[in-house]
């Protein structure tokens, strides 16, 4: 084994010495032809380039790729540097949608309340929805207003739509409103335009029932029921919703409040009706009331008819003395 492997080194050893000798002269010689400044050289050379370059594309191909994979590895950095740029802006750009989206949404609501048409003589308080305090047995919300904004119990509350409810609570900085699906609301309505009376209740649902209809047979589906103002609970007008029939035949109240988005609410104040102590004051108004007091005006008035009775019965006599006077 010794032996052969020694008689292999023996053939190889010199042909690799003559190959590295050749190499060692062409690269000589090359550098050479490089170096030669002259136009038969520079012709030379061009020639050369002409012949030996393109046959060498082969050999090119592999560096080309690994150039093109370096330059698209650089653009793949920078298309993702600047997506994830783009995320993050898309991300901005979707808190501050949302953000412009709550504030028109607020300010379409506030917009509404501005638009709200009601009594001249009634003013109002507007409040901020701070909790739906709502359960399956009782309905209501509370509101960041109370006593010290002068909210009193039974006021109305309502919407940019609707009536809601009534103050069923008032704090020192909060108060609660009792909406009309509650179980415990009952408000008197009037149904138009047939001018029906009936008494809304409400029975935890979405659309409350109406009760106590005077003629059934004049209500239709889609008549506006507004608040008639009898007990002086609500205010008269105030719009409630449009009448429905439901599954079981009875008329109930499709509410023209939003219930589903309560941010702001508008509390009414309503003032105490004028008591009426005196009917007579309806039936004669114009009539001069009597300056004496009544002790004083009986003897006066007893006076004066004895006076007059007295001036009755002497009118006569004197009426018959005249006659006697002429004749004599």
């Amino acid at each position: 084994m010794a032996r052969e492997r020694f008689k292999a080194e023996e053939y190889t050893r010199p042909i690799r010495r003559i190959l590295v000798g050749f190499l060692v002269v062409l690269l000589f010689a090359t550098f050479l032809l490089w170096r030669i400044d002259s136009p038969r050289v520079e012709r030379f050379r061009a020639r050369l380039v002409d012949r030996v370059m393109p046959s060498f594309d082969w050999a090119l191909v592999p560096v080309t790729r690994l150039v093109g994979m370096a330059e698209g590895f650089q653009s793949y950095s920078r298309i993702y540097e600047q997506n994830q740029e783009l995320r993050r802006e898309l991300r901005q750009m979707k808190a501050w949608k949302e953000a412009a989206l709550q504030l028109e949404q607020e300010n379409a609501k506030l917009l509404d309340l501005n638009n709200v048409r009601l009594d001249p003589r009634l003013s109002y308080v507007t409040g901020v929805v701070l909790a739906d305090s709502g359960s399956p047995f009782r309905q209501s919300v509370i509101l960041n207003i109370g006593a010290r904004d002068g909210i009193l119990d039974g006021w109305a509350a309502t919407d940019g739509l609707g009536l809601v409810g009534r103050i069923a609570g008032v704090g020192e900085r909060t108060s609660r409103v009792l909406l009309l699906t509650d179980s415990n609301s009952r408000i008197p309505v009037t149904i138009q335009p047939s001018g029906q009376t009936a008494l809304l209740s409400g029975d935890n649902s979405a659309v409350p029932l109406l009760e106590f209809i005077e003629s059934p047979d004049k209500v239709r589906a889609g008549d506006r029921v507004v608040s008639s103002g009898d007990g002086g609970v609500f205010p008269p007008g105030l719009l409630v919703g449009h009448v429905v029939q439901g599954p079981d035949r009875r008329f109930r109240v499709r509410l023209a409040a939003d219930y589903g988005r309560l941010e702001f609410l508008r509390v009414l104040r309503s003032h105490t009706p004028e008591r009426i102590v005196d009917p007579g004051a309806i039936i004669t108004p114009g009539r001069r009331p009597n300056p004496l007091p009544p002790e004083a005006a009986a003897p006066a008035g007893g006076a004066a008819g004895r006076d007059s009775a007295t001036g009755g019965g002497e009118a006569p006599s004197g009426g018959a003395d005249t006659p006697a006077g002429a004749g004599q």
